[in-house]
């Protein structure tokens, strides 16, 4: 996380991964401060974490994004060190309205991190170039 994050968020977020660290599972509290600053994405989050939709992209340079599996169904492509996301929700919600911080997906991505959810994947540089002009195609 870096400091595009509202302070209170990112120190929430470090409590998360703290807690799971020491007992192995959230504390309702700090479970109800996720869904108190992050809203009505903070469950769905949770759910996406919990199924373990979240994946960790590497290639051999250490360039890294992850991609979230969609309740939808459909793949979703997030860069956590700008806190982006590829989803309709992000650009209508968080870009254009500024209603929300973030999306469900980045949320779960950052969540995933926090209790070690992450499913990992090592590709190709070519790969993982092609699924970044794959996005950039859909967008343009």
């Amino acid at each position: 996380m870096g400091s595009t994050l509202p302070a209170v968020a990112e120190e929430l977020l470090k409590e998360i991964k703290k807690a799971f660290q020491e007992t192995s599972r959230v504390p309702d509290e700090l479970l109800l401060g996720l869904k108190f600053i992050f809203g009505p994405c903070a469950v769905p989050a949770l759910d996406l974490v919990d199924q373990r939709s979240v994946t960790r992209v590497r290639s051999p340079s250490g360039r890294t994004l992850y991609q979230v599996l969609g309740s939808s169904g459909k793949l979703y492509t997030c860069y956590s060190s700008c806190h982006f996301c590829t989803c309709p929700a992000f650009g209508f919600s968080v870009l254009q309205k500024s209603e929300s911080l973030l999306c469900k997906h980045i949320l779960a991505v950052y969540l995933s991190q926090a209790v070690g959810a992450c499913q990992e994947l090592t590709v190709p540089e070519e790969q993982l170039t092609s699924i970044l002009l794959a996005e950039e195609e859909e967008e343009g």
